[in-house]
């Protein structure tokens, strides 16, 4: 979430190609042993390597946000930009290329030798070189810009598409003939933003062809709660149980091999059909209004028949793991998908949230995270800000368990933004894009997961779910 905003509304600028490449020499990772940070971590996971964060994206207030992999290549998202990583060597992985272009949060996704970058901040203009823009004035600009990365030394921008409310996060569908689909997320908590006023219960979908990327365009616009949504509590509920009010989704995770996807959506936890990609439909919701303050994110299991939702209390910026929050508010809520076609239904399993109380300086709460490939199990590595990452076992949906974790302790004597904002498992090692301190690489090795080892992906946008196996 993490949300800073300062204007709105939009004027399609003549596209600025110009894009500042930073870098493209190879930095080398600084060694585990370099650190400070007094590390704590299970046995079986191994630290690996550190980047930290590298010129105009090194800033405090540069947050490092979402990752997307193709072959050899880590493509990390960051409030200012983003950077290009070469991981062929997980244990000496190099900086190959950082861009400066604006705009959070920079979420990234990849499609062919394309890479879409979420803009959610009210811009001056569509341009890499754009300011902030006060929300009051109808002349801003915010939604998905689209890089050429054919040459990861050289990115090129080649096309922006503006979209309503900006774009949070970006999900992709494929679609036919060369035609991929970008889900745009967005919404609103209060009603500041002129063309986008509560309730927003749509979301963008742009159709773009991959070989014509020019074309992009916003193709449908589907309203996904008529009814509303959640009205949410009242704005003098008491910290920390209030529920928001339904008004967009923040993140949608499609699973296209099952023609599903799952909708996080402030107050609404939603599962979709997506068979026809210009027109999901609801097939159930759920809400939990005594445990979940904001429906953040979502996970599949590979068989499809649980979803693991995290709830962002707090916004990302509290420290909500302590024994005051207590266990089940900021944490996952896994369910069972039940039953079949129209009829299946969303089944209320546990709560899990890492055994490990915080200090009030470190923000902590669920974020992003993605499956640990092993047939026959359900076992997922997730992001918890400056609570670290965990491992998480749920193959028992009403028993989760903890089988690994990293922590990396607190950034600051105070109450700051920093930690992992997403943990993703590639090619056989996790993969963390730290807020404040850059690349991670851990390795985890255990009997448990080494199987996952062996499975090996083209690409990964953990918002598209691949199916690792069938089953």
């Amino acid at each position: 979430m993490l949300k800073r905003r300062t204007g709105r509304r939009t004027l399609f600028s003549v596209l600025s190609g110009i894009v500042l490449v930073i870098s493209s020499v190879l930095v080398p990772a600084a060694s585990a042993a370099q650190g400070d940070d007094p590390i704590t971590k299970t046995p079986n996971m191994h630290h690996l390597a550190n980047i930290p964060k590298q010129g105009p994206l090194a800033g405090p207030d540069a947050y490092g946000s979402d990752w997307a992999f193709k072959g050899r290549y880590a493509f990390g998202g960051n409030y200012e930009g983003f950077t290009v990583y070469d991981i062929s060597r997980p244990w000496g992985p190099e900086v190959v290329t950082v861009v400066h272009c604006p705009g959070s949060q920079n979420d990234v996704s990849i499609a062919g030798d394309l890479l879409f970058l979420s803009t959610d901040s009210s811009r001056s203009d569509d341009s890499c070189q754009s300011v902030p823009k006060p929300a009051t004035e109808k002349s801003a600009w915010e939604g998905i810009k689209i890089f050429d990365i054919s040459d990861v030394r050289n990115p090129r921008y080649v096309k922006a598409v503006e979209t309503k409310c900006g774009s949070h996060t970006n999900t992709l569908v494929p679609g036919k003939r060369g035609t991929v689909y970008i889900y745009v997320s967005s919404y609103r908590p209060d009603d500041t933003y002129p063309d986008c006023r509560p309730p927003h219960d749509l979301i963008s979908i742009v159709k773009v062809p991959l070989r014509h990327p020019q074309a992009a365009h916003v193709a449908a616009e589907p309203v996904l709660f008529p009814d509303g949504g959640n009205p949410g509590d009242p704005q003098d509920t008491p910290w920390p149980g209030r529920t928001s009010a339904t008004s967009g989704c923040h993140d949608l995770t499609a699973y296209p091999d099952k023609d599903l996807m799952a909708g996080a959506c402030m107050g609404d936890g939603v599962l979709f059909d997506i068979s026809d990609p210009l027109k999901p439909r609801t097939i159930t919701s759920v809400r939990d209004d005594r445990n979940f303050a904001f429906w953040h994110s979502a996970t599949f299991n590979n068989r499809a028949n649980k979803i693991v939702f995290t709830d962002e209390l707090g916004g990302g910026g509290a420290a909500t793991c302590n024994a005051e929050v207590g266990p089940e508010k900021g944490a996952n809520a896994i369910y069972d998908i039940v039953g079949k076609g129209d009829h299946r239904t969303l089944k209320f399993r546990s709560y899990y949230k890492i055994p490990r109380h915080n200090t009030d300086a470190e923000n902590c709460v669920a974020h992003n995270g993605s499956l640990i490939p092993v047939k026959g199990k359900d076992i997922m590595v997730q992001a918890w800000y400056q609570g670290g990452i965990s491992v998480m076992d749920f193959t028992n949906s009403r028993k989760p368990k903890e089988i690994a974790w990293f922590d990396r302790g607190p950034w600051s004597e105070e109450l700051a933004i920093a930690g992992p904002w997403s943990a993703y498992y590639y090619n056989g090692y996790i993969y963390a894009n730290e807020i404040q301190r850059g690349l991670d690489v851990i390795d985890l090795r255990d009997r448990r997961t080494d199987r996952a080892k062996r499975v090996r992906l083209d690409v990964l946008n953990a918002q598209s779910q691949p199916n690792y196996y069938d089953d």
